[in-house]
């Protein structure tokens, strides 16, 4: 274990460079390629012709990766291993969304998944829905880019402003130049870096720890191990219960009504090859966090006498990992940098995403419907919106260093917006009574107690009974005195509970952060549905149209259920059943 300063050869610099380098040919193969055909469709949607296996490698590192690759080792570094359960999130948001929320947009031919909500209800509600996703994407962007490039900055040196402008001047580069197409391939390159990365670090990090056995058994002793928290204490930070729903709501907002996402489901030839795109994601998605919780766990082993935090050689737990990877590595020019492209393939990847979406959506749902353009403007327009928002990310980094650990950060800036955007979706996709007013009403009363109990946690941290924050020991260090210590984040909220007056609500803004989606999902869907009936949205519910509402009671799965308890159910709605179609779907994905 060595402590004395690291920084990159000159093979670390060349590897990174090539990474960079790769990303943006991609971008300029495809302007090449495309040019004589290259209409507003081809630019945002791939002209609708793509198969499933490039989306999916797209969709899994696109919106978690920076995070996942920094984020999730840190915690459980210092928490432990019950984010593990996040896993069995996944599965549970891929069938949700694979059954209800592909089927219908893809079937509808959107382009933006916004059109959905002026189809359903009015165009105020569309314009709310676009601005929400805005915000929501600038705030969780900034954090993407900005909290990668500090963490490097301060294990490696690597210049702080370079490493966020190289990431922003790729992403805008290659979006600009190729479109969707070439911020999908990309991705798929930057998901291979990513897979590479991690499998070298467990190798690597197996082979100096001497076995995958002895890093178990160095986590089992420091308390890392544990599965079986089934509290139903929703203020506890982890538990089965607040992670595998928290987590399985928060992607289903991500991959469900998010415009990132939707558009890459939208790209494809069929809604087949969107439904399976979807599930190769998951196992993409699994992977990819199954091999992060592994290097979580090498990290402690390897530290397990000697915590960085506490020893101050490094500031924060999301330069963790990186610090480990130039310890480990110190001795094979390049491998570091071959990290660095891990990590800054999941920026770029996210950041590509982001931009490229927010272009559509400003495009389909601001100007479309006032100005009629043709197709070469609205995708030289949609070029210069790619370049502008790529500008607004960079400013919004800015405000990302205020916000903490890069994990906990990254969820709970999504679950904010997140978890009313999905309740203002289920409100039209699931309840065909709930008219205009009722999804005013409970979007932003979902938003507003959110961001109400998200303010809370910030002035009242919650106590740290309920942080389940580990300790770390320090006995091998050199020069330091003390056996253990206990983390500045639990000496900080102990501070803060016995020198400061505490409201009785501060029992609310305890929530864990991994039930922010959840909670703003239910207010919205709660009030949405109780001003629905109060404004007689009942009266209407036969003239919306069919395609807009899921047949939820018609799916196969239902047909078991006698048929008048299966119409009464629709609320009115005249359709025709989707049993058949729904049955040979799944024959299909299976074939």
């Amino acid at each position: 274990m060595d402590f004395s300063p690291k920084t990159f050869s000159v093979a670390d610099y060349v590897v990174f460079a090539l990474m960079l380098s790769v990303s943006t040919a991609i971008g300029i193969f495809y302007v090449i390629k495309d040019r004589k055909k290259q209409n507003i469709e081809e630019y945002l949607l791939g002209g609708r012709s793509m198969s499933a296996y490039p989306v999916a490698f797209s969709l899994s590192v696109g919106f978690m990766s920076a995070v996942l690759v920094l984020g999730t080792p840190s915690e459980v570094y210092r928490f432990g291993t019950m984010y593990s359960w996040t896993l069995l999130g996944y599965v549970l948001m891929t069938i949700v969304v694979a059954e209800i929320y592909i089927p219908t947009f893809y079937n509808m031919q959107l382009s933006s998944v916004y059109e959905y909500l002026e189809k359903r209800f009015n165009r105020l509600i569309r314009i709310e829905g676009t601005l929400l996703y805005l915000l929501q994407t600038v705030l969780y962007v900034g954090i993407v880019i900005y909290a990668p490039a500090l963490a490097l900055n301060a294990v490696t040196g690597f210049d702080l402003w370079g490493a966020i402008l190289s990431t922003a001047a790729v992403c805008i580069l290659y979006s600009t130049l190729g479109g969707l197409k070439a911020v999908i391939w990309t991705d798929a390159f930057q998901a291979i870096i990513m897979l590479i990365g991690f499998i070298s670090i467990i190798i690597r990090g197996s082979v100096v720890m001497g076995g995958f056995e002895n890093i178990w058994r160095a986590c089992e002793e420091g308390g890392r191990i544990e599965f079986l928290k089934f509290d139903t204490d929703p203020r506890i930070r982890h538990t089965v219960w607040s992670i595998t729903f928290g987590s399985g709501f928060l992607f289903m907002a991500l991959y469900g009504v998010n415009q990132g996402q939707v558009q890459r489901f939208l790209s494809c030839k069929s809604v087949h090859e969107a439904k399976k795109a979807i599930f190769l994601n998951l196992i993409g998605l699994e992977l990819l966090t199954g091999f992060a919780l592994l290097c979580g766990t090498i990290v402690y082993a390897y530290y397990q006498y000697c915590d960085p935090l506490s020893y101050g050689v490094v500031e924060r737990p999301d330069q963790l990992l990186p610090y480990l990877v130039l310890d480990i590595f110190q001795n094979y020019p390049g491998m570091p940098g071959l990290f660095i492209a891990c990590v800054y393939s999941g920026s770029l990847s996210t950041v590509s995403t982001a931009i490229t979406a927010m272009a559509s959506v400003t495009v389909e749902d601001f100007l479309k419907p006032v100005f009629n353009w043709s197709d070469k403007t609205y995708t030289w327009i949609s070029r210069g919106m790619i370049v502008f928002y790529g500008g607004i990310c960079i400013l919004f980094a800015y405000l990302a260093s205020t916000l903490g650990q890069v994990l906990q950060a990254a969820i709970s800036v999504l679950g904010l917006v997140g978890g009313p955007l999905l309740g203002l979706y289920t409100l039209g996709v699931l309840f065909p009574f709930v008219n205009s007013l009722g999804a005013f009403f409970g979007a932003n009363a979902g938003l507003a107690a959110a961001i109400w109990v998200f303010i809370g946690s910030r002035n009242y941290p919650p106590s740290p009974e309920f942080l389940d924050q580990l300790s770390y020991s320090t006995e091998n260090c050199p020069g330091f005195e003390n056996a253990t210590t206990l983390s500045p984040l639990a000496t900080t909220s102990t501070v803060t509970e016995t020198t400061s007056y505490t409201p009785p609500e501060a029992n609310l803004y305890a929530l864990s952060y991994q039930l922010y989606t959840v909670f703003g999902f239910c207010w919205t869907v709660v009030v949405g549905v109780l001003a629905s009936l109060l404004t007689c949205g009942w009266r209407d519910r036969k003239t919306v149209d069919p395609r807009l509402i899921y047949p939820f009671f018609d799916h196969w799965i239902f047909k078991c259920l006698p048929e008048s308890f299966r119409k009464c159910m629709t609320c009115g709605v005249n359709r025709r059943s989707l049993d058949e179609k729904n049955s040979a779907d799944f024959v299909s994905f299976l074939q």
